[in-house]
């Protein structure tokens, strides 16, 4: 909850006393308006951004509208830029005036390659990598501070589009968790960047099943919740799910899973009575309950090679996946108990209360915007559903079908942004008519998911953070 609500009511039900002297009231309602004044100035209605895709992954912020267009070229509606050291598709996030960034730097840093194309081979480096946490001021993009988290070879290769640091980092405002790849879970202090805990998870290989050899990286961003940090690690062996007490690491609880690797983001949903962790996947798909970990609901099928986050929007789970036969799109009740999976992978239940088999995305998470979800596929066509009904609105294609798409969109609630590898930011007006407003340049390479905070967005691209906002 947003501190300054809470003493502004307070504020507020303080001022409606009446008092005999009307000196005294009228003194008490001076103080009352310059304290109000002070409380907002100090905090702020915008929001913080959190962890991947900002509040409940939700990928939103309506505080204040967007800029629509800009160019990272000329300047225009550009705020700042600050160069990042090193190479990483880890997303930045906002708590307060601060943003914090993660990266790792070696000898291989300008190493990528993005496109649309099938290679499977991973980069052969086998140099030692340092992984960093950074900490910006929001307002102007200086570095605060920038410290060592760990230094090591990676245990793990990583997918020639891919980094050695593709985890987002997730904060609580006093805590920052993050993973390094296949270093482990660690965790640092907000203001200082000390190191206050580390865990280790085991090798984080999250490369393609059927070639074990093909090594691709670790992607699975932590997220907190209610005091916990809750992680999702479908790996070639040895996957699981897991909560860890964000003071110490202590583990809470993890559970076996029998999966594919992933590199989806979990997600908690508080719907139909009950919190639950829900998991992307090919074989399961489902839920866990937050406290105990017990399995609720699962779900077999869909694309064998699973990397959006589940949504919840409209009172319903989203769910996608591609790669294979199926790239399915499906809205899910939150109440969905036992096995739920149908052998008709068209078919709907109680549970499954819409799907399209054929209309999923393979990399970016979907967006849940005025009662619509849209999504992109990694060539560019957004489709726009009807939350409830699942009813396709359009299905069109963005850019020019020879760049591709993987990082997530995010809206203003009016606008939707949709940026390409190659840094073209496509806006859509958030509607159910197909219609482009503007398309802008960022400069430089693109892959990781934006963030929003006090009107501005936040690109990371290959070689730095911008801010963008109206000048």
């Amino acid at each position: 909850m947003n501190l300054s609500i809470v003493c502004f009511g307070t504020l507020a039900n303080l001022s409606s006393f009446r008092f005999h002297n009307p000196m005294i009231s009228r003194h008490i309602t001076r103080v009352l308006a310059v304290l109000s004044l002070a409380t907002f100035a100090q905090f702020p209605l915008h929001a913080d951004w959190p962890q991947f895709r900002g509040p409940d992954a939700s990928g939103v912020d309506t505080s204040k509208p967007l800029p629509i267009e800009w160019d990272g070229e000329s300047g225009q509606n550009i705020r700042w830029q600050t160069p990042l050291p090193g190479l990483a598709h880890a997303s930045p996030i906002v708590s307060g005036d601060r943003i914090y960034i993660a990266t790792a730097t070696g000898t291989n840093d300008s190493e990528l390659k993005v496109g649309l194309y099938g290679n499977i081979d991973p980069v052969e480096e086998g140099c030692p990598q340092t992984w960093r946490l950074l900490s910006l001021d929001a307002a102007s993009g200086r570095i605060l501070w920038n410290v060592v988290g760990h230094v090591a070879v990676p245990k793990v290769k990583r997918h020639t589009k891919a980094t050695h640091c593709n985890s987002t980092p997730a904060t609580d405002g006093s805590n920052i968790v993050a993973i390094f790849s296949s270093e482990g879970l660690f965790c640092f202090d907000a203001k200082t960047g000390k190191q206050r805990w580390k865990k280790d998870l085991g090798p984080m290989d999250s490369g393609f099943f059927v070639v074990k050899s093909a090594q691709w990286g670790f992607a699975s961003s932590p997220v907190i919740h209610d005091g916990k940090v809750i992680v999702q690690c479908d790996v070639q062996t040895n996957s699981f799910v897991g909560v860890f007490d964000i003071r110490d690491g202590k583990t809470l609880w993890t559970r076996v899973r029998r999966d594919v690797p992933s590199w989806a983001t979990p997600a908690i949903v508080e719907a139909a009575g009950r919190k639950q962790i829900v998991l992307n996947g090919w074989h399961h798909s489902g839920g866990y309950d937050f406290e105990s970990g017990a399995p609720l609901w699962w779900l077999d099928g869909g694309g064998d090679i699973p990397v959006p986050t589940p949504i919840l929007a409209n009172d319903l789970i989203y769910l996608t996946s591609a790669h294979g036969r199926l790239r399915p799109m499906r809205a899910i009740n939150p109440a969905a108990t036992g096995d739920i999976t149908l052998p008709d992978p068209a078919g709907t239940n109680a549970s499954i209360v819409w799907v399209h088999p054929r209309q999923g995305n393979y990399m970016q998470t979907p967006i849940a915007v005025d009662g619509r979800i849209y999504a992109s596929t990694d060539g560019g066509v957004v489709t726009c559903f009807d939350g409830k009904t699942g009813k396709i609105h359009f299905s069109e294609r963005i850019g020019d079908g020879k760049q591709g798409f993987t990082a997530s969109p995010v809206s203003d609630g009016k606008h939707i942004y949709f940026p390409s590898e190659m840094g073209n930011v496509v806006v859509l007006p958030a509607t159910d008519k197909f219609s482009t407003v503007a398309t802008n340049k960022l400069g430089d390479i693109c892959m990781a998911t934006p963030a929003i905070h006090d009107g501005k967005l936040l690109f990371r691209t290959q070689t730095k953070l911008v801010a963008v906002g109206a000048k």
